[in-house]
């Protein structure tokens, strides 16, 4: 019986050189291929070397160290990124765009003890890579709590009116303020831009009592807003009347003192010439009284001393009274 010899494979050939050049070429392939790296335009490149923070390379092409030496992680630190609480837009592209539960997140107790449906967005953007990946276990999940803890710490300093009205706006700087002293405390090594509530409802078995309250109000506010336009309208108009009044009355009172003036300056004259010859201007004051009277006298009457009785006259005609004048 024949028993295989042991030292068989041992002395069997080496493989031929075709092999070798084989192996050799697919070694600097691989060597060439984990050589280069592109980061993109948008982000920057974190080098690692054997897992540990190397470098940071900004957009572009670069070299490294081939076989897994060095390892790079591309951080899109120029793209605005955010984060949504309470519902889901389709299509993200963040991984911590999305919490795991929406409906619970939204749900919050007010300072009044209401309940309420927030629903909010926090837009950020990475400004220290190396902090971002190395400071912080999963930062993206430790910004969704920083920013769920802040909300509802400011949701429940304030009435449920003033949320759903007019508070958005204090509650969205206020929120932003938090979170960003936050994020610098914890160093996440990024910057919140923008806190933005979308949807602050009521729960929904009292969402329609809610609905007529805020019409109630839209009803009140446009009453409120027809009333001063008509009070606009109404109190000019008024003003820019009164105003003409006084300007006629001033008007007329210069009037009437320009006339008495000028009625005191001609008697002050005829009495001058009455001074110097008193017949001759009562005879031209006579003439001219006659010749102011006597062409709107409808019946004329001539009393004389040599007339025994008064004889009723026609009308003077125009030539007379134009002599008389």
């Amino acid at each position: 019986m024949n028993h295989p010899n042991p030292w068989a494979q041992v002395l069997m050939p080496a493989p031929s050189l075709p092999w070798r050049w084989l192996l050799g070429g697919l070694f600097l392939v691989i060597a060439v291929w984990t050589t280069y790296y592109t980061v993109p335009a948008e982000s920057e490149g974190v080098v690692l070397r054997f897992g540990r923070y190397l470098a940071k390379v900004p957009p572009g092409l670069h070299f490294k160290l081939p076989f897994g030496i060095d390892e790079v992680i591309r951080v899109p630190t120029q793209r605005q990124l955010k984060l949504e609480f309470g519902f889901a837009s389709a299509g993200a592209t963040n991984v911590d765009q999305v919490g795991a539960a929406p409906g619970e997140e939204r749900s919050m107790v007010t300072g009044d003890l209401n309940s309420a449906l927030v629903e909010w967005v926090v837009q950020y953007r990475i400004t220290e890579p190396e902090k971002y990946l190395f400071e912080v276990r999963n930062p993206g999940q430790t910004l969704r709590d920083l920013s769920e803890s802040v909300m509802r710490e400011v949701i429940g300093d304030r009435t449920v009116d003033e949320i759903i009205t007019i508070g958005r706006q204090e509650i969205e700087e206020t929120a932003l303020e938090r979170m960003q002293e936050l994020a610098r405390r914890y160093q996440l090594g990024l910057t919140i831009n923008q806190v933005q509530l979308k949807n602050v409802d009521p729960p929904e078995p009292v969402q329609p009592s809610f609905n007529e309250v805020n019409r109630a109000q839209q009803d009140r506010e446009n009453v409120i807003n027809l009333a001063n336009g008509e009070y606009n309208k109404a109190v000019p108009r008024a003003r820019g009347q009164a105003d003409q009044m006084i300007r006629a009355a001033e008007g007329y009172r210069f009037k009437r003192i320009n006339e008495a003036e000028g009625d005191t300056a001609a008697f002050t004259a005829v009495l001058e010439q009455y001074l110097k010859a008193p017949e001759v201007t009562r005879t031209r004051l006579y003439l001219e009284t006659l010749g102011d009277v006597l062409p709107q006298a409808k019946q004329g009457i001539v009393v004389d001393e040599s007339v025994q009785q008064i004889l009723p006259m026609l009308p003077l005609p125009a030539p007379f009274t134009e002599a008389v004048k």
